[in-house]
């Protein structure tokens, strides 16, 4: 598993990546506030059900949560379960809401 940085998140959205962000928080929390990044909760991921991402086993999945604690449980869960390419936001929605408040990633 590797780190990203909300600020090297949005270098790669500002450069026009096609990017997989994925929140793994909960739904309510995602409705309060969220960044813009499909919604599988950790919940899913550490029950393996994974029939959302299993097409994307390959790809590259950007993985964050609230502060970055859920989304490394996740990126471990995941490369457990064959993922090659997962990345645990550091900071997570708090991070990205503090450096460039409500913007959306899409």
């Amino acid at each position: 598993m590797q780190n990203i940085t909300v600020e090297q998140l949005k270098e790669l959205l500002d450069a026009g990546e096609n990017l997989h962000v994925i929140d793994v928080r909960e739904p309510g929390e995602y409705a309060t506030y969220n960044i813009g990044a499909e919604l599988i909760p950790l919940g899913k991921i550490l029950s393996l059900q994974l029939d959302d991402l299993e097409d994307r086993k390959d790809e590259e999945l950007i993985i964050h949560c609230q502060g970055g604690k859920r989304s490394m449980q996740a990126c471990m869960m995941l490369e457990q379960a064959g993922f090659t390419n997962v990345k645990n936001v550091t900071g997570g929605a708090v991070a990205w809401q503090d450096k460039y408040g409500n913007q959306k990633i899409k």
